[in-house]
């Protein structure tokens, strides 16, 4: 029997439960974290994050690449077979197929995320409306694909969202464009109903989620009673959002659906504090990190302590808040597998969460970008920022990348 006390910031919370050998996940096992890459993959990704760990190239990098970009120097080759190949699958689904093998290998799922952002014009949004379907249509009856997702402003003008959050009054073509985006999503939902394939819609800025909170229940309270089939996005490091989920919680109870609930700390945090210091209103995020942790585990307690109305994707990089969720299923007995149960990662990153995970039996899945080059710059640019900035991530991959070619002599 072990008795386990995790300090959770000014929290103290205890899990008594019996620990037999090889139950839970050694997230410092390199050998099964890299079991899936080459020697030359693995050489690879190590220098990449050396180029990452340098925040001078970090900071200069996106606008020399797009500097060159735009005025039509070849540079895509260099990009595709370094940032891009890290990061992501491929320029196209069929390009993925050998991400979505080689992580089935490891026993982990692949959620294809058609990362092609800030367009505006309704045609694109037409167009990257079947993309998402044909993300679904791929997924379709295979093992490989347990998961979709898909952004409201792929599918509709972040003007006109934001306008929306501000409750100003439509124009008649206005309103008869919100009309297409919720036509749109209703579309992507229903395709995902049908197909029995589980769609998540991302969380974006503030100023524009209430919005997005307002599709996505709508779709929940249409898709989720039978099974679940629609998770929105919730950002812990917002303030308020712990008791949004809560609150989501007991209008799904009251109105007999589940609560898709996929959960992450959050992706926006300089944009918002910017934005709220330039206007003037209380900034949406929480006050520090320990702030952060403290909701995104109390979220994990509350979605586990109701598995059968909540389903849940923890979508994190953080190893005590996926060791947490581990301790949790093991306390109140639920399967590791549990259909409502997932851990969520991005390619390229935490490969030691992710295959441990998978290898203790636990259900996995990685986002695996795609999309042309050119258009999933800012998602490549975002992700070595998030690198650098996010204390200690750019060292710790590095850490384990080291270890393992120090295991394999290389």
């Amino acid at each position: 029997m072990l008795f386990i006390i995790l300090h959770q910031s000014d929290l103290i919370y205890s899990i008594q439960m019996d620990l037999s050998p090889n139950k839970q996940p050694n997230f410092d096992n390199t050998e099964v974290a890299f079991r899936q890459k080459t020697n030359t993959e693995l050489k690879k990704a190590y220098w990449l994050f050396k180029i990452i760990a340098n925040n001078f190239l970090t900071k200069v990098g996106p606008a020399i690449t797009n500097f060159f970009l735009n005025i039509g120097l070849p540079i895509q080759g260099a990009i595709k077979a370094t940032i891009f190949q890290q990061f992501c699958g491929g320029e196209t689904i069929a390009e993925c197929d050998k991400a979505i093998e080689q992580l089935h290998k490891g026993g982990v799922g692949t959620i294809l995320d058609y990362s092609v952002e800030g367009e505006e014009e309704e045609q694109v949004f037409d167009e990257t409306c079947e993309e998402i379907i044909r993300t679904i249509v791929r997924a379709d009856g295979d093992i490989k694909i347990p998961i979709t997702v898909f952004k409201i402003t792929g599918i509709g003008r972040f003007a006109l969202l934001q306008k929306l959050d501000a409750k100003e009054t439509l124009t008649a073509t206005e309103e008869a464009e919100y009309d297409k985006v919720k036509v749109r999503c209703e579309k992507i939902c229903q395709t995902a109903y049908d197909k029995g394939v589980p769609i998540m819609i991302d969380a974006e800025e503030t100023w524009i989620q209430d919005t997005i909170d307002a599709l996505a229940l709508d779709m929940m309270r249409k898709f989720n009673r039978e099974r679940i089939i629609v998770y929105n996005t919730y950002q812990m490091y917002r303030h308020d959002k712990l008791a949004d989920m809560k609150a989501d919680h007991l209008i799904a109870k009251a109105d007999g659906f589940i609560l898709g609930v996929k959960m992450v700390r959050g992706a926006y945090m300089e944009k918002e504090r910017k934005r709220a210091a330039e206007m003037g209103y209380p900034s949406p995020i929480q006050p520090d990190k320990a702030a952060s942790d403290r909701d995104y585990n109390e979220s994990l307690r509350y979605c586990v302590d109701h598995i059968e109305e909540i389903a849940i994707v923890a979508g994190t990089h953080n190893e005590d808040s996926s060791r947490l969720l581990t301790y949790l299923l093991e306390e109140k007995n639920i399967d590791h597998n549990h259909p409502h149960v997932y851990f969520a990662q991005l390619l390229g990153m935490s490969d030691n969460l992710s295959f441990n995970l998978a290898d203790s039996n636990y259900n996995v899945a990685k986002y695996v970008p795609y999309g042309p080059i050119k258009a999933v710059m800012p998602y490549l640019f975002r992700r070595a920022q998030e690198n650098t900035s996010v204390a200690g991530q750019t060292g710790r991959e590095l850490g384990l990348i080291e270890r393992e070619l120090k295991r394999r002599k290389l």
